[in-house]
Formats: structure tokens, C-alpha cells, sequence
């Protein structure tokens, strides 16, 4: 059986030699930031369609669920 993700603002993917975060998220288009490590700040700003980006990401490990923002 297959699980659905979801995608969130905030996940942090890693996808063979890049990793990717969501940046912004909407309907139909995603902004994200990839870059080659963890530790570096530095990385190249893309906006796709979430089409695209779901086939960029065949493959790929989600390496960090956003938290959770309690609602009070």
C-alpha cells in the first residue's frame, strides 16, 4: 500500500546529490530553495508548478516535517 505525503512549507527533501525546501506554497506553484549541504545558507531561489516539482522529487527522502503550530 501506498502512503500520500502531503506537502507542507518548510520540508526539507533530499534528492540525489541537492537538497530542496519548501519555500512557498500554493495551489498550483511551488517556490523552493535548493542547495548542495545542510550547513550552507547559500542556495538558488526556483518557482515550478507543483507538477514539476512532484516529479523532481520521485525518488527523493523527506528529511524534515515542518512543526506543527498549536492553535490556541
Amino acid at each position: 500500500m501506498l502512503a500520500t505525503m502531503k506537502l507542507q512549507q518548510g520540508q526539507i527533501w533530499k534528492c540525489a546529490n541537492e537538497f530542496v525546501r519548501i519555500v512557498h506554497l500554493e495551489r498550483l506553484e511551488v517556490g523552493y530553495k535548493s542547495f548542495k549541504t545542510l550547513k550552507s545558507p547559500e542556495g538558488v531561489h526556483q518557482h515550478t508548478s507543483k507538477k514539476d516539482f512532484c516529479r523532481l522529487l520521485k525518488g527523493a527522502t523527506l528529511l524534515e516535517a515542518p512543526k506543527a503550530v498549536a492553535k490556541e
